[in-house]
């Protein structure tokens, strides 16, 4: 296997797997051996790696740099994560983001997630399954730039991450949204409550199957609410799914 150097923004450089263009990360985390720690890891893996030491400085280096990808801690000093999560939602183009906490607790989890958090991985973690996950989201990105998802009225663009029905905007959080985009995207096909966990947040097996139907319930009633009825179905003994027709 090849190898090649590659450089971060500040002319740092460490070895890489010659696996095509790297994928930009930004790292959150206040405690210096970790972040150091990752950085390495992952610029050896492929990433060209930046990071941050507080809220703060992730906020500019945001603001400076395109991210594909941000590793972000919640128990930062001065703005905490959530407060990042919070500027990054303000941002026209987002990057994903992989919270990286030692906060186990299930509402910590849906706390993070639902104010936009992509993911959520909790410390003590296994290195190689943080890199398959921040693959996994890159290529949720690469998906984003497919053309806009289309259901009569309804209206899904995976890019501006927008909904609207009759061109007037339908406001969903960001795991309501993972979840229409999951079922629009793949008209016909039934996911399980595992599934959806699995895809929309990478959820340990701790996350439960009610945490599923209470998402597909605060979806229905918000398209049911914007005049789009029975859009998503239940297929009993088999999971949820847009009918194609």
């Amino acid at each position: 296997m090849h190898t090649a150097l590659v450089w971060n923004r500040r002319g740092e450089h460490g070895i890489a797997c010659d696996k095509g263009p790297a994928l930009n990360v930004l790292i959150v985390e206040d405690s210096a051996r970790l972040r150091d720690s990752l950085g390495r890891g992952l610029t050896a893996s492929g990433f060209t790696v930046d990071n941050a030491s507080n809220g703060m400085a992730a906020c500019q280096h945001l603001d400076t740099y395109d991210y594909e990808l941000v590793v972000l801690d919640l128990g930062l000093p001065g703005m905490d994560g959530l407060g990042v999560l919070h500027h990054i939602q303000a941002r026209t183009t987002r990057p994903r983001v992989l919270v990286l906490s030692a906060r186990d607790q299930i509402s910590d989890r849906v706390d993070a997630l639902n104010r936009g958090a992509d993911d959520y991985l909790v410390k003590p973690f296994a290195f190689d399954e943080l890199v398959a996950r921040l693959h996994a989201l890159a290529r949720r990105s690469q998906d984003a730039q497919t053309p806009q998802l289309t259901i009569d009225t309804l209206t899904l663009d995976p890019a501006a991450r927008t909904v609207s029905v009759q061109d007037q905007p339908l406001v969903l959080t960001p795991r309501e949204f993972s979840l229409l985009e999951l079922l629009m995207r793949h008209r016909g096909r039934a996911f399980t409550r595992s599934e959806i966990l699995e895809r929309l947040a990478g959820c340990e097996s701790s996350a439960s199957d009610r945490s599923v139907e209470v998402l597909v319930f605060g979806l229905r009633r918000k398209l049911d609410q914007a005049g789009i009825s029975e859009l998503v179905h239940t297929r009993r003994g088999f999971g949820y799914l847009i009918p194609k027709s």
